[in-house]
């Protein structure tokens, strides 16, 4: 689903065939996780097509691999131009963008002297689909954020996020909802999380989540259309009283959340505030109102 025979993707300042793309067996993002990459979101639109907030993406690529002692030799310019060229080059629009800065060799726990760049691009629907989601509060926490760097979006961080979704649709659910280590709501496993009452949303601070770029448009949103959006630690007892709820990022976009470990949401979610920012947030991906960086 990812490619075919005619996809071209990026590896090491080249551009190359999909089926023709290699890396060797011991890298150490291979065998240990250390690897930063990231999910960017293209929208098609009257005037050609939208990567957006490119430039919010690639600095966060950028400090994420800082974070993990990894070698990164191009700058947010010049990853922002492969992406577009890569859209270009497979003749894609709608398309989700995946760069992944992966190490070189090396079986020690130490830093490696060579890294290297591969982005990919394919047509993408809806992380979570389109209908609300039966979520469960997982039985996995997310990691203490003085055990990693839990604001960058490395590899490894994602075993925790396979784990949880994984037990959530062996139990029957679409996804789940992680706490962390102190009994608090953190975030989904590749999502952040707002709940809304008596028209304020609330979301859990930074600090044991991992900010999105979504998560940070939607405060914008909130703040054009009035809403009231608070950062605080809740717990799910305070998400079980909530009108409605929802997760954000950008595989998932805005994914209203139907019901918590069986516990129907009372409110109506197409009157709610996350779904007027829902609608907004599809015109602003797509006419690029925050980052002059349209392709034609």
């Amino acid at each position: 689903m990812y490619y075919n025979d005619k996809t071209i993707v990026f590896l090491d300042g080249k551009w190359i065939s999909a089926k023709d793309a290699q890396t060797g067996v011991y890298n150490q993002t291979m065998h240990y996780g250390n690897g930063v990459f990231e999910g960017i979101r293209a929208y098609q639109n009257t005037g050609g097509l939208n990567i957006f907030k490119a430039k919010e993406h690639f600095e966060r690529l950028t400090h994420s691999a800082k974070k993990m002692h990894i070698q990164l030799p191009y700058s947010v310019e010049e990853l922002t131009h492969i992406a577009y060229t890569l859209l270009d080059k497979n003749d894609l629009a709608d398309a989700y963008i995946r760069p992944l800065v992966y190490n070189g060799a090396n079986m020690s726990l130490m830093p490696t002297d060579k890294s290297h760049l591969f982005m990919a691009a394919w047509k993408w629907e809806k992380y979570l689909g389109d209908n609300p989601l039966n979520v469960m509060i997982s039985s996995y926490q997310r990691p203490n954020p003085k055990s990693c760097h839990v604001e960058a979006k490395v590899v490894g961080h994602y075993t925790n996020s396979i784990l949880a979704t994984t037990e959530a649709k062996q139990l029957g659910y679409d996804e789940a909802l992680l706490l962390d280590m102190h009994g608090n709501v953190a975030e989904g496993p590749g999502a952040n999380f707002f709940y809304e009452k008596d028209g304020i949303l609330y979301t859990p601070p930074a600090g044991n989540i991992l900010p999105g770029i979504t998560r940070a448009t939607i405060f914008e949103l909130a703040k054009e259309l009035e809403i009231t959006v608070v950062e605080e630690h809740f717990t799910a007892d305070d998400v079980y009283k909530a009108d409605t709820a929802f997760f954000v990022g950008t595989a998932s976009e805005v994914a209203p959340i139907a019901s918590l470990n069986g516990e129907q949401f009372k409110g109506d979610w197409e009157g709610s505030a996350g779904h007027n920012i829902y609608l907004m947030y599809r015109q602003k991906v797509r006419y690029n109102q925050y980052q002059g960086l349209t392709i034609v």
